[in-house]
């Protein structure tokens, strides 16, 4: 059973998160260069659709890959 984690975007007090840190980002993809899913990350549902589009967009920058290499 999966216990219950605190937003990471809600602790640190991040308002907004930005397409441009890759680093980031990386925290919450996998190594498929899949978006992980909420039950893994504990990421709330408001942030989890921000960092979704955040992921997206750098994806089509080439900040970050669509698939492993």
């Amino acid at each position: 059973m999966l216990t219950k984690k605190q937003c990471f975007f809600c602790s640190q007090n991040l308002r907004e998160i930005d397409y441009k840190e890759s680093g980031l980002l990386r925290r919450f993809v996998s190594g498929q260069a899949k978006i992980i899913d909420t039950k893994f990350t504990g990421v709330c549902a408001k942030h989890q659709r921000r960092l979704a589009q955040a992921v997206k967009r750098a994806r089509f920058l080439a900040l970050l890959p669509y698939t492993r290499q």
